[in-house]
């Protein structure tokens, strides 16, 4: 039997669930850039008012940590920052759901998202320019050279495909600039 991947045990389910979500973090920056180890996938979701139960029951608690449905209901209405775990218990995987709310770069990433194919899964990937731009303001936020790296090595091997007219857009609304010039 394979060994469970962040893929397989997060994602399939969100497919198998019809919910709209995309792939961002370190698994994209992979995508885009080089590979390196992550025990995470960061997933933006869209959740409807019933998808609390729904989303809370395709991870069988046997198996996953996943909290209440009414905390990931609040989560969900928040018009910005929610967020909620869901960990696979035997390896410890962890998923971190953060839910699209109002937020107008989640708006733009969604509707830019990408369909993948991965090993007969269908993924949702966000689109470069949003991956660049959350690592930006993670590193912003938290300090971690990590998401600089991830941002160099992913322009390093897809920046040709990056739309730089958007990217420069969003540096300046989401007031970027210091970030992105030290890139």
């Amino acid at each position: 039997m394979p060994a469970p991947d962040l893929i397989t045990l997060f994602v399939a389910p969100l497919n198998d669930l019809g919910v709209p979500y995309m792939v961002t973090g370190a698994v994209a920056a992979v995508v885009y850039g080089e590979p390196r180890f992550t025990r995470d996938v960061d997933l933006v979701v869209t959740l409807g008012p019933d998808d609390a139960s729904r989303l809370a029951a395709a991870f069988p608690p046997e198996r996953f940590y996943v909290p209440p449905p009414e905390v990931i209901a609040e989560e969900s209405r928040r018009p910005r920052h929610g967020h909620f775990n869901l960990i696979h218990l035997e390896t410890s995987l962890k998923a971190d759901i953060y839910p699209a709310g109002d937020d107008p770069l989640h708006a733009w990433g969604m509707a830019r998202r990408a369909r993948h194919d991965v090993s007969g899964v269908i993924v949702w990937m966000a689109p470069l320019e949003y991956v660049v731009l959350r690592k930006l303001e993670w590193h912003r936020d938290g300090g971690s050279a990590r998401h600089l790296e991830d941002i160099r090595a992913m322009l390093r091997v897809s920046g040709e495909r990056a739309d730089r007219a958007a990217l420069e857009t969003w540096v300046r609304r989401l007031d970027l600039a210091a970030q992105w010039q030290s890139v």
